[in-house]
């Protein structure tokens, strides 16, 4: 009788041990929500320093501090249109809320569709919140002959895939823009991918390809090395580029479906308090007075979205890409 009674003891110490650990961890954790962030919030950039998305990225998260009470520190992994920096997110970044990384639509959505080995894709990432809508423009270099969108298609025309078209990698806004346009005028162009909208731009100014298409932001920028002959977009730029014509205005059925929409997205599973929080701070963030300022005189056009909107906006554009790249 006494050894029955000294196990069932035990069975009750072990039991209320573990009821009181329970009870810890879970204030633990409560805790730990509670004061959310508690330190250096980490964001990877999946593409090369200098260029629009790494650009914009600083500029929308210097007041980061403010509206978080935590400062954002930016980590460049760029490579293959974005793909290796979101492969390597997917793979190691922890739900925590203290990694983010962010996007950059319709390329992330393209290469998921286009490559079955990425691991990331819509239904992997949590969005947060979107900051900018930057549509694709096709550019020559200043000096080059093709002075009109109608010089470059009758060149085209006559001269199939001899007109090399630059962009920011495989299946990103740009090479998305190219189809469009091949598929709208008639033509076969030469479409040459590299690391990131700066080596594309690169490539133009230098002369390494006839055209390119790129981000109206870093367009904007590079502005008296260059020349836009228009604008994949359904209206024209008032305030960057007013004499440059939309594609549909040149009567080419180009629309915004390769508008690069930029934001911020978190690893799957990161707990929904901390995707409202940070939601809710880094659309205060992008909206701030100094934050639009900056972001206007780089060129860069403002879209806040918060968590559902993305979404949404996630989900319609992955069921447009895969009309777009079907065939390819």
């Amino acid at each position: 009788m006494a050894i029955r009674n000294r196990k069932i003891d035990r069975i009750l110490r072990y039991t209320l041990v573990s009821f009181v650990a329970a009870i810890g961890f879970a204030a633990s954790a409560a805790v730990g929500a509670a004061s959310y962030p508690d330190h250096t919030i980490k964001m990877t950039v999946t593409y090369p320093p200098g260029g629009a998305t790494d650009f914009q990225a600083r500029i929308a998260t210097e007041q980061a501090k403010k509206y978080l009470g935590q400062s954002i520190a930016i980590v460049n992994k760029p490579g293959a249109g974005g793909q290796i920096g979101w492969n390597e997110f997917v793979r190691s970044a922890e739900p925590d809320g203290y990694e983010l990384s962010t996007y950059n639509v319709p390329s992330f959505i393209a290469q998921a569709i286009k490559f079955p080995s990425n691991q990331f894709g819509v239904d992997k990432m949590e969005p947060v919140a979107n900051w900018g809508a930057d549509p694709a423009v096709l550019i020559v270099p200043k000096d080059s002959d093709l002075k009109t969108i109608d010089d470059f298609v009758k060149f085209a025309k006559e001269n199939p895939n001899r007109i090399t078209v630059s962009g920011a990698g495989l299946y990103t806004g740009h090479q998305i823009a190219t189809l469009q346009l091949q598929k709208a005028a008639g033509i076969k162009l030469n479409y040459i991918p590299t690391k990131g909208g700066v080596p594309a731009l690169q490539y133009v100014i230098g002369k390494k390809v006839m055209a390119g298409f790129n981000n109206m932001s870093d367009a904007y920028r590079s502005r008296d090395r260059l020349r836009v002959l228009a604008i994949a977009d359904t209206a024209r730029s008032k305030k960057y580029f007013p004499d440059v014509p939309t594609f549909k205005e040149s009567g080419l059925d180009v629309d915004a479906s390769s508008v690069n929409l930029r934001g911020v997205m978190a690893p799957k599973g990161t707990p929904e308090k901390i995707l409202d929080q940070l939601s809710d701070g880094f659309q205060k963030m992008f909206n701030d007075p100094e934050t639009v300022k900056k972001m206007e005189a780089g060129g860069a056009p403002i879209r806040v979205m918060d968590r559902q909107q993305v979404s949404d906006l996630w989900h319609k554009r992955e069921t447009l890409v895969k009309a777009l790249i079907a065939d390819q």
